[in-house]
């Protein structure tokens, strides 16, 4: 294929949140996600870090017309990196993908961390849900590190920009988990 494409494992997971298409699910071997603090960011953001003896789950979308702009500004304050090898795509379609990572040079430590915001968790949970089914959002978290951050319950008036609404079943199972990872709710 011609067209670039991109590896996304949070909240471009869930469909409802964009409008790339092709888009196919996929495994990224050689990397984990964290929740990151970054300088000009009050919240926290999800990244992806290299880790070898890791692999994610996410999808692989088309970049409208191989214009990154949109993508970018979408995804602004994370690099794009090509993605060499590692890469597995449902249905085996040859493409090259990049991925979005967070400079490691921007990420900061903060003593008293700023909360993620539950609004943004949900979405990305959600997606992992309808995409890969509960097993494949156990995995997420399992794949995640960060989880001593606390989460803000935004639901009642969601900060996150694409918040979406999520089922009963959904929250459930999100909070199920952040209770199971000893997740601090403020």
């Amino acid at each position: 294929m011609s067209e670039p494409f991109f590896f996304g494992y949070g909240s471009l997971v869930n469909r409802q949140t964009h409008i790339y298409t092709p888009a196919y699910r996929a495994r990224l071997s050689g990397w984990r996600r964290a929740w990151k603090h970054t300088q000009g960011r009050v919240t926290p953001f999800l990244t992806g870090i290299r880790d070898e003896g890791s692999a994610i789950d996410g999808l692989v979308a088309h970049v409208p017309g191989g214009d990154w702009a949109a993508l970018d500004l979408r995804e602004e304050g994370y690099d794009r990196h090509a993605i060499p090898s590692g890469l597995v795509v449902e249905g085996d379609p040859a493409l090259a993908a990049q991925v979005y990572a967070v400079p490691v040079v921007s990420m900061v430590v903060q003593d008293d961390p700023a909360p993620i915001l539950l609004s943004y968790l949900d979405v990305v949970v959600q997606g992992y849900l309808r995409e890969f089914g509960e097993a494949g959002a156990h995995d997420f978290f399992a794949t995640t590190d960060g989880w001593d951050t606390p989460v803000l319950d935004d639901r009642a008036a969601p900060r996150y920009p694409r918040a979406q609404v999520l089922a009963r079943s959904e929250i459930a199972f999100v909070d199920a988990r952040l209770t199971e990872y000893g997740v601090r709710v403020v």
